[in-house]
């Protein structure tokens, strides 16, 4: 949580030294996911939600920078075969994102935008057959990654934007035996997330 609150507090004070000299605009989005895990076997898209603010500060005609915080709900879903039969599995990891990205004007109102983010999880549960439980500490409690998307600004302040998010760091722990003296190398899992979104900024 300390780390959220800094990370809001900085996200703050950046976009509150630039008010002055630039044209800044403030706004909801919310939209739909595609999730997965890469490195997971068997695994297929997950969808899930975001819902969160955004802050776009115009340098000029051509160039914003758009920081965001986003409750983004995320995971995969997998499916394992053993001999007692087939079983149905799913990952629920849901993050508050905080992507800082640099948006380039092709033209009025379309845009291009790249930029990193940091995620923070805030709950993970595994549901498998009918069984749910918590698995947050199988799971880092940060993530790192880069999105990538197209958005479009309409002239009476709404947008719609697709983008994807692409985790650079691994976001599962390796596994510890028992006594907590041996540790199991996992493989990498990482968050792969599709956004299709709308919003509107003031």
């Amino acid at each position: 949580m300390r780390k959220i609150t800094m990370t809001l507090l900085g996200l703050v004070a950046f976009s509150t030294s630039a008010l002055a000299q630039q044209e800044v605009k403030f706004g909801p989005k919310a939209g739909v996911n595609f999730a997965n895990l890469s490195g997971l076997d068997n695994s297929e898209m997950k969808i899930g939600f975001h819902v969160g603010a955004v802050a776009e500060i115009k340098f000029n005609e051509k160039f914003s920078i758009q920081p965001e915080v986003i409750y983004s709900t995320q995971g995969a879903k997998t499916s394992t075969t053993t001999p007692l039969g087939s079983f149905e599995s799913e990952i629920k990891n849901d993050y508050i994102n905080v992507p800082i990205m640099a948006k380039y004007y092709i033209v009025d109102g379309f845009s291009a935008e790249l930029g990193p983010y940091v995620g923070f999880l805030m709950k993970s549960e595994s549901e498998i057959g009918n069984l749910t439980g918590d698995s947050k500490d199988a799971y880092k409690s940060v993530d790192f990654g880069l999105g990538v998307g197209l958005a479009y600004d309409m002239p009476m302040g709404f947008f719609v934007g697709a983008r994807y998010n692409l985790g650079l760091s691994k976001a599962n722990e390796d596994i510890s035996a028992a006594n907590g003296n041996v540790t199991f190398q996992t493989s990498d899992l990482k968050n792969g997330v599709i956004q299709v979104g709308v919003g509107y900024k003031f």
